[in-house]
């Protein structure tokens, strides 16, 4: 049994001076929220899709390298993971790349074996398999 989670958008008028809304109505987290062609190509207050898909990829991946830094005997301190989500316009907009930024504090490990486990949990976690057909870079530190 798997576990499904939505999400609704709301659309009115053209695409430059439309605007919509987004909602999770599972958690209430965003109701109403506002996104459109300003706050996406740019600096009107609201969201975007390039947003909630970084914010996914950062929670998803902070989790997951949690939970395996864990696995391997190393639980974590703290996790600060960054997503940034370019879009490319060359030839029709296009998520072009994606870069992972994470500093974590994970007492007793070393640097190869916390940067093996940051690795495979790039190329495994639920979110970077499904970006899959994105480049994914990533730095990974550890912290004091």
């Amino acid at each position: 049994m798997g576990i499904s989670r939505h999400a609704t958008a709301h659309w009115d008028g053209d695409f430059k001076s439309g605007r919509g809304t987004l909602g999770t109505p599972q958690s209430g987290l965003l109701s109403g929220t506002r996104y459109g062609f300003n706050s996406r190509f740019g600096q009107e207050k609201g969201t975007n899709p390039e947003e909630l898909i970084a914010a996914a990829h950062a929670g998803c991946f902070a989790m997951a390298l949690s939970a395996n830094l864990t696995e391997a005997g190393f639980p974590p301190e703290t996790i600060d993971a960054r997503a940034e989500v370019d879009l490319s316009m060359e030839g029709g907009p296009t998520l072009s790349q994606i870069r992972l930024k994470v500093e974590a504090k994970v007492p007793g490990i070393d640097e190869t074996r916390f940067r093996a486990v940051a690795d495979d949990t790039k190329r495994n976690c639920p979110v970077s398999k499904a970006l899959s057909a994105v480049p994914i870079s990533m730095e990974a530190t550890l912290a004091g």
